[in-house]
């Protein structure tokens, strides 16, 4: 039987990377639903109305298998990290309940009547449906980030003992609800959302494209529909891939400024140095360094001074603190090291994509590259692969640590909790949530092959709205 700390780590870590999928497939989706709605009700074009409905298909099952998944990461709280529940509950449990009330309730209330209602509501309504389920998306990533930039960077709080045990009691709510980390994730993680979702429907698009042959002047059924949904997805990842790599930038800086240990354990800098490089591409001198890389042990491609100019700001000879410096035992440097560069090389790569695929479309040859369609078919997860990678660099970057610098990981599992137990839950969620990526995949790709609603079908969708049924002046 495995520990139960670890089996209980490796139990959060596994139902937390198959959650977030969806989440950022329902957060990414949010904004170009929101703009569909408006230009089907706007312009009255069956386009907008076909990818209002497709896209909305996949956002609603997204937002279901979400909901499942999501429920069971805050039981496990109670069941796994009691004692961090019972010493940080008065603070955590705030923003948490705060998400449900309030954000999950709107976006679960007018998600109803966006899926179901556009015959049976005015475009005035259904407007405001759209922009309400937008809003309780993101706004449920507010609160769920509230919590775990607070775990980040805690703030607003103080210690006291309370029947002999160590808790956490809030004292200023609005210090540790807009800790200086919360702006930094919120952002990174929202556009890395929309990035996400924006090349997920570049790759579906560029599939059906290349499959079907799809030309600039192509006027199949369907053509259309794929050709704007391209179009659409790269003027996004125009936009917000090469504003992630900006943003990243910042955000190392901070990170660096407020959590020194985990920026060294991105960087493998184990004695404190300066002119430290940032390694593009690197791998260990020797297979021990696999697990244990050390800047001064690592043969790749860097730029010099890298990383010490990315912890500054701009000074290359600026000195990084190691590793050896610290009192507490170091996160796990191989995992942060190498996840850390596999995010950063996926958002380089976003950004060639999109200037590729934008020079192809200023060329009007963005339909006749096939190799273009294939990177992008090629990439299409690749979103959502840099943010499991993101947090896992976010994550277990901040070991030993579950309240920087307050409480242990080791500390705030379930007291009562053995291995045997532990194990076991580990070992059925596995089986499960295996299951239901799988269910979840099986899905989408059905709705994927499907493609669209005709234009014949959504002519009949609008004739239904039209003065014999509901209106938008009604």
């Amino acid at each position: 039987m495995l520990d139960p700390v670890i089996a209980s780590r490796l139990q959060f870590a596994l139902t937390t990377i198959v959650h977030i999928i969806f989440p950022v497939m329902s957060m990414g989706l949010a904004p170009f639903l929101i703009y569909f709605t408006w230009k089907d009700i706007r312009t009255d074009d069956p386009v907008y109305e076909q990818l209002r409905r497709f896209w909305t298909k996949i956002f609603a099952v997204s937002f279901v298998v979400g909901t499942v998944t999501g429920i069971v990461l805050e039981f496990e709280f109670g069941t796994n990290f009691a004692a961090f529940s019972t010493a940080a509950g008065e603070l955590f449990g705030g923003p948490l309940a705060t998400e449900g009330m309030m954000a999950f309730m709107l976006e679960a209330t007018f998600l109803g009547v966006f899926v179901f209602g556009r015959e049976k509501v005015s475009d005035a309504l259904y407007m405001v449906s759209a922009v309400a389920v937008g809003l309780g998306t993101w706004l449920s990533a507010v609160w769920i980030l509230v919590a775990n930039s607070w775990m980040q960077t805690p703030r607003g709080y103080e210690l006291a003992r309370e029947s002999g045990q160590l808790v956490v009691s809030l004292v200023d709510p609005i210090a540790a609800y807009a800790n200086p980390r919360f702006p930094w994730m919120f952002v990174h993680m929202q556009n890395a959302a929309v990035l996400s979702v924006a090349l997920f429907m570049a790759g579906v698009a560029a599939y059906h494209v290349w499959q079907r042959g799809i030309s600039a002047d192509d006027d199949r059924e369907g053509a259309r529909f794929w050709r704007k949904t391209l179009k659409i997805a790269l003027v996004v990842l125009l936009v917000t891939a090469p504003f992630q790599a900006i943003h990243g930038d910042a955000y190392g800086r901070h990170v660096y400024e407020t959590q020194p240990q985990k920026f060294a354990a991105m960087e493998a800098v184990w004695e404190t140095d300066s002119y430290v490089p940032e390694y593009i591409f690197a791998i260990p001198t020797s297979l021990d360094g696999i697990t244990d890389p050390r800047a001064k042990e690592l043969f790749g491609i860097g730029i010099p001074g890298g990383a010490s100019w990315l912890a500054s700001g701009g000074d290359p000879q600026a000195e990084i603190t190691g590793l050896n410096e610290f009192d507490t035992e170091a996160p796990p440097v191989a995992i942060v090291f190498w996840s850390f560069r596999l995010m950063v090389a996926a958002g380089f790569w976003f950004i060639l994509l999109a200037f590729w695929a934008a020079y192809r479309w200023w060329t009007d040859e963005l339909y006749d590259d096939d190799l273009l369609h294939k990177a992008f078919v090629g990439s299409s997860l690749l979103g959502i692969f840099a943010v499991e990678v993101g947090w896992i660099v976010t994550e277990v970057g901040r070991q030993p640590w579950v309240i920087q610098g307050v409480l242990r990981t080791s500390e705030g599992v379930s007291p009562g909790l053995t291995g045997f137990e532990a194990t076991l839950t580990l070992a059925g969620f596995a089986v499960v949530y295996t299951g239901l990526l799988a269910l979840y995949t099986y899905v989408i790709r059905r709705i994927i092959r499907e493609g669209p609603p005709s234009v014949d079908e959504t002519a009949a969708g609008s004739e239904a709205a039209s003065p014999a049924g509901v209106t938008g002046d009604d």
